[in-house]
């Protein structure tokens, strides 16, 4: 007779607290049901649970998450980016602390000191009839970001070819918690036979149904909570050996509410906002953003950055300030509020060609409107792109198109040979919005530091 076992999962929540109370009643009714039955269940969370763009997780630096995760009744965790280059190094070493699950990260540990007791590179969970799942953890290799906040990161690939045979020894099956993305995971499944089973999440790709890459089954459920993943597997003892496995991505549009769950999210953030409510400055009149126009407020921010990095120059984008200041007294609240972006502060060397160049894709309305989701950035389009000691003249048409005659920079006309020091959100050093400062060989990041700390030493200057 096989045995079915069950695993649920969730992945890349991004502190979208609001959809967490059905995530736990979906859980917490499969879990009753599972228990009546005497069947083998088992919760684990993917990554990413943690964004530092809600209050919550700004006040208490992911310390909440925990706290949520423990009363959902979780079994194991991985780390996703979030956890991993967000925190400042203490607070990631101390962030499970408290954990009653087991976190689970192969590919990272300390750089001057011990790993922390949690931190463990895989777990060995055991169903009622005896049965071992080995889970191996990996979370995304972001080699330079780990390193600016004392953490090591390795390859995923060399820390699989230290551990899989090692745990498959000690186990039946074996599952993958992966926040790597979609085509990191398609890689492992072609490369490694002995996994069976990957929860895939980073991307934030949806399979409903799960799919099968040479026989590993690859489950995802997105982002933000919209899902609920849930794996079947069903193991024959006697045989040793895995009969079907099936993963489903669940719909929780129509899930009631866990109201417990929802308590405690509504006291945490009670509790969250008196913490964010810490004065930072007092202003003797109001300071308006807007997305498509330079104002005052945002030009001391790419001031602030420019004398901050020590940089040739400095630009940011008007849509990293989702809103204005009022006048009277500015918090920590009301700064997280406005720039709720996990964006570090990044100084780039880039040639004069390259620099006039980026300053003629910044200026196209495509660029501007650009509804930009991901890296870091946690606003509704770029906007209007805001310098600091560069100057861009400009030659507008009868039809209203603006051309760039030339820049000067510190009022001198740029040297299209030299190399300049521009300081700007890490944000533009990835993907493919600007090019030419994504392939600069040189690049400084600061953390744990985000844009909105240099807002903060901006405002007080105002």
């Amino acid at each position: 007779m096989t045995e079915k076992i069950f695993i649920y999962f969730s992945s890349d929540l991004h502190s979208h607290f609001e959809n967490w109370p059905k995530m736990v009643h979906y859980f917490q009714r499969k879990k009753e049901n599972h228990e009546r039955r005497e069947e083998s269940y088992f919760l684990l969370d993917n990554g990413d649970h943690m964004d530092r763009v809600h209050p919550i997780s700004e006040a208490f630096l992911g310390e909440s998450n925990v706290d949520l995760l423990n009363r959902a009744g979780y079994h194991c965790v991985t780390l996703g980016n979030n956890e991993g280059i967000t925190l400042p190094e203490e607070n990631l070493y101390h962030l499970y602390d408290q954990a009653d699950f087991q976190p689970v990260c192969a590919n990272i540990s300390p750089i001057e000191k011990g790993a922390p007791e949690w931190l463990k590179p895989y777990t060995i969970l055991t169903t009622n009839q005896g049965t071992r799942i080995g889970v191996i953890g990996l979370t995304a290799p972001f080699r330079l970001f780990y390193e600016k906040v004392g953490w090591h990161v390795s390859s995923p690939y060399d820390v699989l070819d230290r551990y899989v045979n090692e745990v498959r020894e000690q186990s039946d099956m074996l599952l993958l918690l992966s926040h790597l993305g979609m085509n990191d995971d398609e890689e492992i499944a072609r490369k490694y036979k002995e996994i069976d089973v990957i929860i895939g999440g980073h991307t934030h790709h949806l399979f409903k149904n799960g799919e099968q890459v040479d026989g590993t089954l690859l489950a995802a459920i997105g982002k933000f909570g919209a899902y609920a993943g849930q794996i079947v597997i069903h193991w024959d003892p006697e045989e040793q050996t895995i009969v079907r496995k099936e993963a489903y991505a669940y719909d929780l549009a129509e899930e009631a509410e866990d109201h417990e769950t929802r308590k405690r999210i509504e006291v945490i953030f009670e509790k969250a906002q008196k913490k964010l409510a810490e004065p930072v400055a007092s202003l003797a009149v109001s300071y308006p953003s807007d997305w498509y126009r330079e104002t005052p407020l945002m030009k001391k921010l790419v001031e602030e950055l420019e004398e901050w990095t020590g940089a040739d120059c400095a630009m940011l984008n008007a849509g990293v300030l989702l809103d204005g200041l009022p006048a009277g007294v500015v918090t920590r609240g009301d700064l997280h509020r406005i720039c709720p972006h996990p964006m570090n502060p990044c100084k780039v060397k880039i040639k004069g060609e390259k620099l006039v160049e980026v300053i003629r894709m910044v200026y196209s309305r495509r660029f501007i409107e650009f509804p930009l989701k991901g890296f870091g950035f946690r606003g509704e389009v770029i906007g209007k792109m805001v310098f600091s000691s560069l100057d861009v003249k400009l030659r507008t048409d009868e039809d209203g198109t603006d051309h760039i005659e030339k820049v000067l920079i510190h009022r001198e006309e740029i040297d299209p040979e030299r190399k300049y020091e521009l300081a700007t959100a890490d944000t533009f050093t990835f993907g493919r919005l600007l090019p030419e400062i994504a392939s600069a060989k040189e690049k400084t990041y600061y953390m744990p530091e985000f844009i909105r700390d240099l807002l903060a030493e901006a405002v007080k200057k105002l």
